[in-house]
């Protein structure tokens, strides 16, 4: 289409076909690697296994083909629920139960399913998300957590406990720098985990309080959970930023006065060395580029001077520049490895707002959000026992689903419950994206979890019961801020 109409930037006047050239370009490459990947799996598995994966293929696409008047609900449900017990990764899961739903269903033409999910992703805003992601990735390799960490141990150090309250401290620092609960866990529990494994702090220990303040990532702005519900629920990105820093705080403090009290016990105690208002001015010179940070990004979006995408595109900058040129612990071999991992990473991520985007455009067609506000409201009005209700299922459904598709899926939903009930929709989405942090921590799906037991060499099963005492308190945390909705709109104007 941009060839036969063509149509040109307004600056440079640099035709559209050129970055549109992306999409067959992406594409193609997508299809080779997935031909030598199919090629591999055949060359691992051998003949046989290869002949019954094809016949285990067919008969499940069997009933979209053949099965007539079906239920659009139970084929959208059931094949992602299928999709998922298969172990098929989440994003694809949602893309072949809205593929099969519109062909066996006819509810939409097939070439929708092209056309939703690029315009559900040709969005300003969804481009603070990488941005976001490419900066927490420069500062963790370009030492900028390593200087947050040095503060917050010579502030905290010699308290009982002290490397792991340095630890929460710097949590708190980094996420507002990456809006990454895993990139949070990785940038400090790199540093923190061993040397706390090596002072004698118990394994399962470190990992957990390690992984429980990595959730504060996706709390204290930036957040990426927070930008997708922006988007998702039309909400101002703005408030939900400032609405998300006395949650993220109170987590913080709740998870320091549990380790404090639990290392004093356990008689780990912090590392004495020489204090003097000298010695903390000077650790707080040398984290002065790490602190400046949220001060430039959330300045800069509520000073009216940047919006958050070109914010987070600063943020992206400023990493780079701190890490090549100010503390020089960025090469150009640990560059190309970050682009790599920040490319990675929002890949999955708009991959996956895509697809969830297709899969709640077929729940829209089939009413499922009225549907569900009816039985809601039906078994009580009462805002308490709703709130309390939407509560248990987020943290279920935070169990085993990623905390982005959540909120691209179930925010049409739950949204016009509790409008009708009176509840803001800044203030429910501090709620959702709370709820969801703490699924970063539990299993089966929690990817704290695992990116803490990588680091520290801890199994998921052990790991999964020691984190129950910080999951208690993060969950206390998250029924203060839904029951009591001025703490967490302190800051919003």
């Amino acid at each position: 289409m941009q060839l036969k109409y063509a149509q040109y930037t307004p600056a440079l006047r640099i035709p559209y076909y050129i970055p549109y050239l992306i999409l067959p370009l992406g594409f193609g490459l997508m299809v080779i690697r997935l031909l030598q990947d199919i090629v591999a799996q055949i060359q691992a598995s051998g003949f046989k296994l290869t002949l019954l994966a094809c016949t285990l293929c067919g008969i499940i696409v069997l009933p979209v083909f053949f099965v007539e008047d079906a239920n659009v609900l139970a084929l959208l449900f059931g094949y992602f629920a299928l999709f998922l017990l298969m172990g098929v990764p989440i994003a694809i899961c949602l893309g072949l139960a809205t593929l099969a739903t519109i062909i066996c269903a006819d509810t939409l033409p097939v070439n929708y399913i092209a056309q939703i999910p690029f315009t559900s992703i040709d969005s300003m805003p969804i481009m603070a998300i990488p941005f976001f992601i490419a900066a927490g990735v420069f500062m963790g390799a370009g030492g900028l957590s390593k200087r947050l960490l040095a503060l917050a141990d010579y502030m905290l150090g010699s308290l009982p406990g002290g490397i792991a309250l340095a630890s929460i401290g710097a949590s708190m620092f980094f996420a507002a720098i990456s809006g990454s609960g895993p990139a949070t866990v990785a940038a400090i529990g790199m540093l923190t985990i061993p040397a706390m494994i090596e002072r004698g702090y118990d394994k399962l220990f470190a990992c957990s309080i390690v992984a429980s303040a990595g959730a504060i990532g996706v709390m204290i702005p930036p957040s990426n959970p927070f930008v997708v519900y922006g988007v998702t629920a039309q909400a101002s990105i703005g408030k939900l930023f400032l609405g998300g820093i006395i949650p993220g705080i109170l987590t913080g403090l709740v998870l320091m006065i549990f380790t404090y009290l639990y290392s004093k016990k356990r008689g780990w105690m912090g590392l004495e060395q020489e204090r003097s208002p000298l010695l903390l001015v000077r650790a707080i010179w040398d984290a002065k580029w790490a602190l400046l940070v949220p001060v430039i990004v959330l300045g800069g979006i509520y000073g009216g001077i940047m919006t958050p995408t070109e914010a987070a595109a600063v943020a992206a900058l400023y990493g780079l520049i701190a890490g090549l040129w100010i503390y020089k612990e960025l090469t150009l071999r640990s560059f190309l490895n970050c682009v790599v991992d920040a490319g990675a990473s929002s890949a999955a991520i708009i991959f996956l707002i895509a697809l969830a985007t297709l899969f709640g455009n077929i729940m829209a067609i089939e009413g499922v959000p009225e549907k569900i506000a009816r039985i809601i409201l039906g078994i009580t009005e009462q805002k308490i026992l709703v709130l309390l209700m939407i509560n248990v299922f987020l943290l279920f459904v935070g169990t085993f689903m990623e905390a982005l598709a959540a909120i691209v899926i179930l925010t049409p939903v739950l949204l016009p419950v509790v409008e009708k009930l009176g509840v803001d929709p800044v203030h429910f989405g501090i709620i959702m994206v709370v709820n969801l942090a703490i699924g970063f921590v539990t299993p089966p799906v929690g990817v704290n979890l695992f990116v803490a037991s990588g680091i520290g060499g801890a199994k998921i099963s052990e790991l999964s019961i020691s984190i129950l005492p910080m999951l208690g308190l993060m969950i206390a945390v998250l029924f203060l801020i839904t029951y009591i909705p001025a703490l967490p709109m302190l800051l919003v104007p």
